[in-house]
């Protein structure tokens, strides 16, 4: 038989009940690794006249296209997101009044979270934080109004700020947990071609390495890196075939 495609990667945690499945997320690679340690045994002749296997490390790999929040926080962070967005305003234009007072409130004031800074728009030039009463090429920020001052009335700027969106969406906050905290999941590996399907299950998994990085004119590829081990059973993996070869 063959086998061509990336397959399917599904994760179901396994040390909290009742888990929701997650599809890893449009997967691009899928690497499933096993290492075993070799003991040789010498004698005067440059080769080993036996060989003993030891320790058997099974690790795994995942190149994912689609990015899934639920993935993230269930598999590797092992935490149930909650509803509501953490959303971004960049560079929000906007025009400081010509007259007092010399504020504006931006789009999402309402659920204003953060400021992430201001700019003006004829230069790119950043305006400098200030507590209260900004002088000349400052801005002082609360709860999504922004002040300036009277030399400033009149120029158009670029505000950026985090805000708060309900209804949609959901977010997670990583905690400073306890050495030890360890969230498991059991994978499911599934790949078909030409009516011959491979599927494995690996009973224990626990992601070590999360990466999430950008590129430029390229598309966002998370990678969960995880390595398995025996359940309480005493079984670690069940590879399955649709053809005997």
């Amino acid at each position: 038989m063959y086998s061509f495609g990336t397959g399917v990667l599904l994760g179901t945690r396994t040390d909290i009940p009742n888990a929701t499945p997650v599809n890893f997320g449009l997967v691009q690679e899928v690497t499933i690794e096993e290492t075993a340690t070799i003991k040789e045994l010498h004698g005067q002749f440059q080769r080993a006249i036996v060989e003993a296997r030891g320790t058997i490390k099974t690790t795994g790999k995942a190149k994912v296209a689609r990015i899934s929040g639920l993935a993230f926080a269930y598999l590797f962070y092992g935490v149930t997101p909650a509803a509501g967005q953490l959303a971004t305003a960049f560079a929000e234009a906007g025009t400081i009044p010509a007259s007092s007072p010399f504020t504006l409130s931006v789009a999402n004031a309402a659920g204003f979270s953060d400021d992430n800074g201001v700019v003006y728009l004829a230069t790119g030039l950043p305006l400098i934080k200030v507590a209260t009463a900004p002088d000349i090429g400052e801005y002082s920020a609360s709860a999504g109004i922004y002040s300036f001052n009277a030399a400033d009335a009149g120029k158009a700027v670029l505000v950026s700020y985090t805000y708060s969106v309900s209804g949609m969406g959901h977010k997670f906050t990583v905690s400073n947990q306890l050495l030890g905290t360890t969230p498991t999941f059991q994978a499911q590996f599934y790949t078909t071609f030409q009516g011959q399907a491979v599927s494995l299950t690996l009973n224990n998994c626990t992601s070590s390495k999360f990466s999430f990085k950008t590129k430029l004119e390229d598309f966002v590829m998370p990678e969960f890196d995880f390595s398995c081990f025996a359940d309480a059973a005493g079984n670690v993996m069940t590879w399955s075939f649709a053809e005997v070869s």
